[in-house]
């Protein structure tokens, strides 16, 4: 795979903003750094859509590089609702023995959960985008829509977030490759609505630059098998519309966790099966549609 661009031309183009401006973030860390080293169980709790799936691809591959025993929960939206409701807490994740629950663009409203994890003993960081209705939860918030945050943009989506509480821990454990994961939050920017401007559009192309030669075996097997054969501007929207709405699609109507699994495992070969499982769930869901259309005419 190739691109027209070399990465060298980004070394001065994303003049990111200090993660570490966020409110709240400094606490958040503190908080991670301790279930990391203690080897508490961490809870991810997101979406089911492809910004809430590389939010938690992109923290569960940071946190497992740090050994930390962490797991994740993503609800089948189409039966399960809200995304972090009282149900899913006392039902899913207090199962799992969590300690600490860190969510991915979901929280910001949720008073009553997190009195329900403390009062089950279970600490909670919210890392969210949306305004808050009113109050916001006792806990640690990040969310640069806050009203306490003075963080310079406020256009970033789940996994925009995500990237920057990763760059925290990063720094913090002294790892150099974070950077490498702007491949997956290229991914999940691409599939939202947010403005492609300022920060969101740096990060979209320089983690283009890295889907050029990404050690990510899943972002590989699904261009491969997409036949995406270079990496540029122009090829940016074939990849949205041919690519990213196949794996959408499984995550709204399967179970998101195979696309969980094809971001993260380390296993060539059963990310090029987890490829193909997907690229034939979504051409089966194709023919069930055209089926519909003619014998319904509609």
């Amino acid at each position: 795979m190739k691109n027209d661009y070399s990465c060298n031309n980004y070394l001065n183009l994303i003049n990111t903003n200090d993660s570490f401006s966020l409110a709240e973030v400094e606490k958040a860390l503190n908080r991670i750094t301790k279930a990391v080293n203690e080897r508490e169980k961490i809870v991810i709790c997101a979406s089911y859509d492809l910004d809430g799936i590389t939010s938690v691809s992109l923290l569960m591959l940071i946190l497992k590089y740090l050994n930390a025993d962490v797991e994740y929960y993503i609800p089948d939206t189409l039966e399960k609702g809200d995304i972090f409701n009282c149900n899913v807490i006392e039902n899913h994740i207090k199962l799992l023995g969590a300690s600490l629950i860190i969510t991915v663009g979901c929280g910001v409203n949720s008073v009553k959960e997190v009195e329900l994890c403390r009062n089950l003993g279970i600490d909670v960081i919210i890392t969210d985008y949306h305004k808050p209705k009113t109050s916001i939860p006792n806990t640690i918030v990040i969310n640069p829509n806050g009203k306490d945050d003075v963080y310079s943009l406020q256009n970033l989506n789940a996994v925009g977030i995500a990237y920057k509480l990763a760059c925290v821990i990063a720094e913090n454990y002294h790892m150099k490759c974070v950077e490498k994961y702007l491949d997956l939050v290229a991914v999940g920017i691409a599939s939202s609505n947010v403005p492609l401007v300022g920060e969101n559009l740096d990060m979209l192309e320089k983690g283009m630059s890295y889907m050029v030669d990404t050690n990510n075996h899943g972002i590989k097997a699904i261009t491969t098998i997409n036949n995406i054969k270079k990496i540029d501007f122009l090829t940016l929207k074939e990849i949205c519309k041919i690519v990213m709405p196949k794996v959408n699609a499984v995550g709204r109507m399967d179970d998101a966790r195979i696309v969980v699994e094809l971001f993260t495992t380390s296993d060539s070969e059963r990310a090029k099966r987890i490829a193909k499982y997907i690229n034939k769930k979504k051409e089966c869901e194709f023919k069930k549609v055209i089926f519909h259309k003619k014998t319904y005419n509609y």
